[in-house]
């Protein structure tokens, strides 16, 4: 038997020797005792309490969960109920793991035990004790403590003046490095032309070998797309999230665009790209040229008039 249960039982067989009352109508014969193990600790380190209580047989025994929340010594886990195989009366034990947040002689508050028999009921508060030892050292009282700080210390220089000149410095820094950009952003835009652009897409889709690599549609397709780039790039109105049909509608009143032509080549791609209708190299090839023959044209018709003087 541990040293804990053996004091509960002594302490349990001396109520039982001083003298409780039997029952009546207005009381039941309980006999309790609580014992802490050990009995001195440290704070925060987990000691055990130990509540038991016997009553008659039949009564029912409702012991406190934990300890008092507001209390110095607090539990750590739900109270742990276990029951005596004794036959001839109702004995429980309830072990509580608690720990203690002050130094010195500290009350154990459990709260009270509800005992129930044959309709009544009888409340028995659960107290204790422990003593808690210091962890500071020896000569902690011996220690000066710094004096009290003041509540407004005076500074020289304020410090929201050192963070406003350094937000103006960033600042100025940001706006200089902008305005810098800016000019090389400036400086850098070159103005390309149209034509030139378009025909330099031209060789460079040629260059890519598509039409040997079997790769009709996707000649088709790049060769028509850079057709509606030039016309793009040349009115604003031929925007390129226009579709065919709309692109042809728009540009049809310009007398620079070979309408006729453009019709053609847009409907005959779209055909390729969206409906997947096969095409063979060579009219692959002829779609390539009418293209170009678009974009040429275009071009020639929009060039202004040389003047009489210059052609004589």
């Amino acid at each position: 038997m541990s040293r804990g249960r053996w004091l509960l039982s002594l302490l349990l067989v001396g109520l039982s020797l001083s003298g409780v009352r039997p029952i009546d109508a207005q009381q039941i014969a309980v006999k309790a005792g609580i014992t802490v193990a050990p009995e001195t600790v440290k704070v925060a380190d987990p000691f055990r309490v130990t509540v038991g209580i016997r009553g008659p047989k039949g009564a029912s025994i409702e012991f406190p969960r934990a300890t008092d929340s507001s209390s110095a010594v607090q539990s750590l886990d739900p109270a742990a109920v276990r029951t005596s195989p004794d036959t001839t009366a109702t004995e429980q034990y309830a072990d509580y793991r608690v720990a203690a947040w002050n130094v010195g002689s500290q009350v154990i508050r459990l709260g009270e035990a509800v005992i129930r028999y044959n309709g009544v009921e009888r409340r028995i508060p659960l107290t204790a004790s422990v003593f808690v030892q210091s962890v500071l050292p020896a000569d902690s009282a011996q220690r000066v403590p710094k004096p009290q700080r003041a509540l407004f210390e005076a500074n020289p220089f304020p410090w929201w003046l050192i963070a406003l000149l350094v937000a103006a410095a960033i600042a100025l820094g940001w706006l200089i490095w902008w305005l810098f950009r800016r000019r090389r952003t400036k400086a850098s835009l070159v103005v390309v032309d149209p034509f030139a652009n378009a025909k330099a897409e031209f060789q460079r889709i040629e260059a890519l070998g598509l039409l040997d690599a079997g790769e009709r549609g996707r000649y088709v397709a790049l060769m028509t797309d850079v057709v509606r780039d030039y016309l793009a790039a040349r009115y604003t109105i031929a925007s390129l999230s226009l579709t065919s049909t709309e692109l042809q509608r728009t540009v049809g009143a310009l007398p620079a665009v070979p309408e006729d032509r453009l019709a053609r080549v847009l409907s005959e791609s779209d055909l390729i790209k969206f409906a997947r209708r096969p095409v063979s190299t060579d009219r692959a090839r002829e779609i390539g040229r009418e293209a170009r023959t678009i974009v040429a044209e275009e071009h020639k018709a929009s060039k202004p008039a040389p003047e009489q003087g210059a052609a004589a």
